[in-house]
C-alpha cells in the first residue's frame, strides 16, 4: 500500500502539472491545484483499494487518476466571467 500511495501522488501531481499547463487562466493559484490533485489521487487511490482490494495493479492508479481529475475539474472556473462579490463584501 505505501508504493500505491506514493505512485497516486506522483501520478495527481502529475495530472495537476497538466491541468495547469492546459488552463492555467481558468483556475486558482498553483498551490491549489497541486493539493488539489494530490490529495484527491491519494484518496482515489484509497477508496479503489479499499472496494477491490489488494492484488489490482491496474485498477488501483486508475481509480487515483480519476478522482483526481474529478477533485481538479471541481477548481475550473467558468471562461469570460468575473466572480460574483457577495454582499457582505461591498
Amino acid at each position: 500500500m505505501f508504493w500505491e500511495s506514493i505512485s497516486s501522488v506522483v501520478l495527481g501531481l502529475a495530472l495537476s502539472w497538466v491541468a495547469l499547463h492546459s488552463l492555467s487562466d481558468r483556475l486558482p493559484s498553483s498551490r491549489v491545484v497541486f493539493v488539489s490533485g494530490g490529495l484527491g489521487a491519494l484518496f482515489g487511490a484509497y477508496l479503489t483499494h479499499s472496494t477491490l482490494g489488494s492484488g489490482h495493479v491496474l485498477a488501483t492508479p486508475t481509480g487515483a487518476v480519476l478522482v483526481g481529475a474529478v477533485a481538479l475539474s471541481l477548481l475550473v472556473r467558468p471562461r469570460g466571467r468575473l466572480p460574483v462579490r457577495s454582499a457582505a463584501a461591498r
